[in-house]
């Protein structure tokens, strides 16, 4: 039988890198072994629901790059896809239990359920159902939930492929809830159920499933069917060693995406969060990724996420980048941030710079603040003491004389020598006549042509606004500096 991988995401909320990191290395071990991923949405808890959750969660599949080949949406073989759709199938398996001796009825209220965990919690007991109702042989008339009867001694051994054999004491495992009262399954029956139906052969879930694991195991056992290959993967810790939680950066999918990260780059991000190639590999491709993925590469060591890592990574997927696809994933953040679309024409001329803003771009959204300046009509906004900068601090005459002086030499140049090389040659002959330091005349021309301290390097910025821009903007600085009041 061919590999066969679930995703089961439960649609309360939008999905979180722990959660995706388990859909990724489901993915990949499919992908890898020529086998099928499945996504399933897992929607029995129905008070948690969250309307449009379940979109979102495909959506954050497919920003990402991985595919499906049975899912709520396609369907497949296997379907319905969504547990709120197959309450048949958990009904027979509890009505088989039931009448093979293997599970029973309980009518026990909420009420001494309560009383009993605290007695428990009091005498410092193990938490539990004390099978109060196991040997009743209750009949379906009074309200129940159905439980699975737990064998009372010995071992239940977890083969885990990370772990080996983990082996749980029956003693110290209750009678857990396979049918709720509503007819709606527990997940420690809908996933055992599903998996089986849906022939799932591995299993891969965080570890802190394993305490439940047992349970699992034993309703196989107790429905006669093989169990898959199970697959604990430690959990995530953030760089304070803590549980992964909100603080360390751990948002959902969207949020990523809308910070401004590559999804090719939160993804071998994520892929290395508790798997490697090798001790040194870490930039890779999904297609790599895929190739040299395996159960062997995952450890037992918690993965560490660190925010700051990812930015890096970041960064340099953006710098690897075809400039035209750089600037096409900017331009959404450039139009959000002119309040307007922004024409081909104005994208196009661009391209000669697109490898320097690269650079200095880790985020896309920061990609509007190398590039407003170029699309921008009319003067831009930026204060007089930007504009003088150090050199010329409280002396707007000194800087008005270095601006005329640049214009001039500026004006002087041909249509033809309007490029990086030339520019430099002629501003920095400039600084040298004028006896003064590069950085002290070129400050104001960038913030003239730009209304930034920071942009791209400056004769290439020039080169891309063209003389007649550059001229304007220098002007409208000239003046700005003749205004004593400014």
């Amino acid at each position: 039988m061919s590999v066969r991988v679930r995703y089961g995401p439960s649609p309360t909320g939008e999905p979180h890198v722990g959660n995706i990191r388990t859909a990724l290395f489901d993915w990949f071990l499919a992908r890898r072994l020529g086998g099928q991923f499945i996504v399933r949405i897992e929607d029995t808890d129905r008070s948690r629901a969250v309307e449009g959750t379940e979109q979102l969660i495909l959506d954050a599949l497919t920003w990402l790059g991985v595919d499906w080949d049975e899912g709520p949406d396609i369907g497949g073989q296997f379907g319905p896809y969504r547990q709120s759709e197959r309450l048949p199938l958990y009904r027979d398996a509890a009505d088989r239990l039931l009448a093979d001796g293997k599970a029973y009825r309980c009518v026990c209220s909420s009420e001494r359920l309560d009383a009993l965990r605290k007695s428990q919690q009091q005498a410092k007991q193990p938490p539990g159902y004390d099978r109060r109702c196991r040997e009743l042989g209750l009949g379906p008339d009074e309200p129940h939930v159905v439980r699975l009867a737990m064998p009372r001694e010995g071992d239940t051994i977890v083969n885990d492929a990370l772990r080996g054999g983990v082996s749980f004491q029956n003693a110290l495992l209750d009678d857990h809830i396979l049918l709720k009262r509503d007819g709606f399954p527990t997940y420690h029956l809908a996933s055992v159920v599903d998996d089986h139906h849906m022939q799932i052969t591995h299993v891969i879930r965080g570890d802190e499933w394993l305490s439940s694991a047992p349970r699992h195991v034993q309703t196989y056992t107790a429905l006669g069917w093989d169990e898959p290959a199970w697959v604990h993967l430690p959990i995530i810790r953030g760089p304070d060693g803590a549980k992964l939680s909100k603080r360390h950066g751990a948002t959902s999918v969207r949020e990523y995406a809308d910070q401004g990260f590559l999804p090719e780059a939160l993804l071998n991000f994520l892929a290395l969060l508790g798997w490697s190639k090798d001790e040194t590999t870490t930039i890779m491709s999904r297609d790599e990724i895929v190739e040299a993925f395996g159960l062997d590469g995952l450890g037992l060591a918690s993965a560490m996420f660190d925010l700051e890592r990812l930015q890096e990574m970041n960064a340099r997927y953006i710098r690897d980048l075809d400039p035209a696809d750089f600037l096409r994933r900017g331009r959404p953040h450039l139009e959000a941030r002119l309040g307007r679309p922004v024409d081909d024409d104005q994208l196009d001329a661009l391209l000669g710079i697109a490898p320097a803003i690269q650079e200095r771009v880790k985020l896309m959204p920061e990609f509007a603040d190398y590039t407003d300046f170029f699309v921008v009509e009319g003067p831009l906004n930026y204060a007089n003491t930007d504009l003088m900068g150090r050199a010329y601090k409280n002396k707007p005459w000194a800087a008005l004389e270095s601006v005329e002086a640049s214009l001039q030499t500026l004006r002087a140049l041909d249509e033809s020598d309007w490029t990086a090389e030339p520019l430099e040659a002629a501003l920095r002959e400039l600084a040298e006549t004028r006896g003064e330091k590069p950085g002290a005349l070129f400050t104001p021309i960038r913030v003239a042509t730009t209304g930034k301290r920071i942009a791209p390097p400056l004769f290439e910025t020039l080169e891309t606004l063209g003389q007649p821009k550059t001229i304007e903007r220098l002007n409208a600085a000239a003046e700005r500096l003749a205004r004593p009041d400014d």
